[in-house]
Formats: structure tokens, C-alpha cells, sequence
């Protein structure tokens, strides 16, 4: 059974339009204003949503006339570094969104035409300085590789995009300092490996890498030092060492328990904690990381979250996480983060109208 199929079965039947449980988090600036916004993507409305967070209490308040509307079915959202942008993964057109950021309320404006993309593109990343948008086709095996115009925001392919890779990539990640790319495959229980050079991808020697059963999402440690996989049928989280090569290897211990089904993971700010989200028992497991990124459960873990939490991603200040949960009342769930020992604590509540596919955080 492919993973697309796994969250099928587990996933209720009010939210089953919703294909693949993606995690797109772009955490520019090292600011903390009293508030900042996120954009969720809604698949069974074809939308995005827009809220605004506060950063002293994570209240998350809906912004006006959000949701906003996107192309067929929205996967993956990601945001500009610079806060002027954001980019959205229509997989059922086969085509991404541009959307312009008014600079006061955070509200989102569509430029149009769209640029087509691959067959069904998953999911998005960005390098942190935003001069490059990376999309994971999914039924065109391949990933493709846009320039981002830094005035107007526009994309255009890089020469050789798209770029092959092994059938059904299902998600992404840029590592922070730009050097690599990640291509998760769950049908393989792989992740295949690219250095990145002005845009261009070319194999990292040795991949793929061997992970979990049916592996949900990644995510990487700020100092580019290790990849964390939740296993969704395994029930681990897998933690991979990247050496100066971009090569993986699988740690001493590793992998290490989690809940039922996790199927999303993000690591703190400062590099200390790991959080991920268990959909089928509810909860979320927090992890010290140490020196060799072994994990710890912290104090308390699992942290009880609302039904069928889908993906977790941190806000840039370290003072929240937050959860989306696609239950029969799809909402998002803030908890708060004690940076010394990584206990979570709930702050505020939001519902969606839909289920949310991924979470874009911005300053």
C-alpha cells in the first residue's frame, strides 16, 4: 500500500478530496513583531486562507476577506523571503499560483495567467535567499526549477527544468544554506539527494537513502546536520546525518519511536527540539535533539492534540508550534514552546473552513 493510499484509509471521509498531507514551512527574517501571518492551503475549497498571529499569546485571527481563491485543489504554499510573494501548488491543474502580499494586512492578490508546472505538483521550497522556487511533480516523476524575478515575482524555468527524478516524489526541502535539495519518495521508503548549483540539481553520489515504512514529510535541523522522517506506518522518526557531501547515513539508534501514524515533523528554531504530529493517536511527540541528533522525549510527551492532527510547523520566533488537525471540525491548534526544555502548553484555537494541506509562516 502506497502512502497516498495509507492516508486514504485513515483519513475521515469529509476531508478524503485531500490527496497527500504535505508540510511547507518558509521561515524567513530572525525578527519577532507583535504579529506576524500565515497561509494555509485548502484543497476542497481551492483556496488559501489567511490569518494573523500574535506573537505573545498565538492568537491566530482570520484576516479579512480570507480565504482567497487559488487554482484546483492547492497542495503546497510557500512564501517569498522578502514577504512580497506567495506560491501555491495547484495539483489538480497542474500549475502553481503567484499571489501578491499587501504589506498592511497581509491580504493576498492572484497575478495571472498561472505558470504550468509538472503533473500534479505536491509540494514547493524556496532557497532562503528567494531566488529559486523548487516543485515536486508527482505523476510527471520530475522536479521543476524556477527562477523568481525579485521585482515582480514572476517564475520562469531554469535551462534543463524539469529534472528527473524516481516515480512518485511526494515532497521537498531546500536544506537552509542552499546546498542541497531533498526529494522524499514513499513508495521507495527513499530520499533521493541533489546539490544545487544555480538552480541546477545533479545527483548526490550514493542516492537514494533508505528511510522508514512509508515515510510522511521531512524536516532538517537549522545547521544543515540531520534529516528527520516520520515513518507513517512504522511509527518512528527516522534521523539521518548529512555529511559535506550531501550524503546520508542513518544514526546510532535511530529510528526512534513516536505516536500512531506520524505524519509530520518540525524542528524548532534554535535546533534543540523536534515536534511531530501523530495522526491516529491524537497527539504530538516532543524530543530534545542532542549533539549527534539522537531524540529524547521531553517531559510530558505525547502533548494531546485535537483528531487526526495532519502537519505541525514552527513560528521564526520559537514561541509556538503549530498544529493542523483534519477531524470532522478541521481547525489549527497554537501551542506554546518552552525554549529551555521544549514542553508545549495550548495557547488558541482556530477553525478552517476545510482541511489544510500546508502551513507557509512568515515575520
Amino acid at each position: 500500500m502506497s502512502l497516498r493510499q495509507a492516508l486514504f484509509s485513515m483519513t475521515p471521509k469529509p476531508a478524503a478530496a485531500l490527496l497527500l498531507i504535505m508540510v511547507s514551512a518558509f521561515l524567513p527574517g530572525c525578527g519577532a513583531p507583535a504579529t506576524h501571518t500565515a497561509y494555509m492551503s485548502l484543497p476542497g475549497d481551492d483556496s488559501v486562507a489567511a490569518f494573523r498571529i500574535n506573537n505573545r499569546n498565538g492568537h491566530i485571527a482570520t484576516i479579512v476577506e480570507s480565504p482567497y481563491p487559488a487554482g484546483t485543489s492547492p497542495a503546497s504554499v510557500v512564501v517569498h523571503p522578502s514577504n512580497k510573494f506567495a506560491y501555491v501548488a495547484n495539483q489538480g491543474e497542474n500549475d502553481i499560483s503567484l499571489f501578491t502580499i499587501d504589506s498592511g494586512i497581509g491580504s493576498l492578490s492572484e497575478v495571472l495567467p498561472r505558470t504550468p508546472s509538472g503533473v500534479t505538483p505536491v509540494s514547493l521550497d524556496m532557497d532562503s535567499a528567494g531566488k529559486f522556487l523548487f516543485v515536486a511533480n508527482e505523476l510527471s516523476d520530475s522536479i521543476g526549477v524556477y527562477s523568481i524575478d525579485p521585482d515582480s515575482g514572476a517564475l520562469k524555468p531554469i535551462s534543463g527544468s524539469p529534472f528527473p527524478t524516481f516515480a512518485g516524489p511526494t515532497a521537498l526541502k531546500v536544506s537552509p544554506m542552499g546546498k542541497f535539495l531533498f526529494v522524499l519518495n514513499p513508495d521507495l521508503a527513499s530520499i533521493f539527494v541533489y546539490t544545487i548549483s544555480s538552480g541546477v540539481l545533479t545527483p548526490v553520489q550514493g542516492s537514494p537513502f533508505p528511510v522508514g515504512n512509508q515515510p510522511g514529510s521531512m524536516a532538517i535541523d537549522p545547521g544543515e546536520k540531520f534529516v528527520f522522517v516520520p515513518n507513517v506506518a512504522a511509527g518512528t522518526i527516522s534521523v539521518l546525518s548529512i555529511s559535506a557531501a550531501g550524503a546520508l547515513n542513518s544514526i546510532e539508534g535511530s529510528p526512534f519511536p513516536a505516536g500512531t501514524n506520524p505524519v509530520s515533523a518540525t524542528v524548532h528554531p534554535s535546533g534543540k527540539f523536534l515536534f511531530a504530529a501523530n495522526f491516529s493517536s491524537n497527539n504530538v511527540s516532543a524530543y530534545a535533539i542532542d549533539a549527534s541528533g539522537a531524540l529524547t522525549a521531553v517531559t510530558g510527551s505525547p502533548f494531546t492534540a485535537n483528531t487526526n492532527p495532519v502537519l505541525i510547523v514552527s513560528d521564526p520566533n520559537g514561541a509556538f508550534v503549530y498544529v493542523a488537525n483534519q477531524g470532522a471540525t478541521p481547525g489549527v491548534w497554537a501551542f506554546g514552546v518552552n525554549t529551555s526544555n521544549g514542553v508545549l502548553t495550548n495557547a488558541s484555537e482556530t477553525g478552517t473552513p476545510f482541511a489544510v494541506s500546508s502551513i507557509a509562516v512568515t515575520n
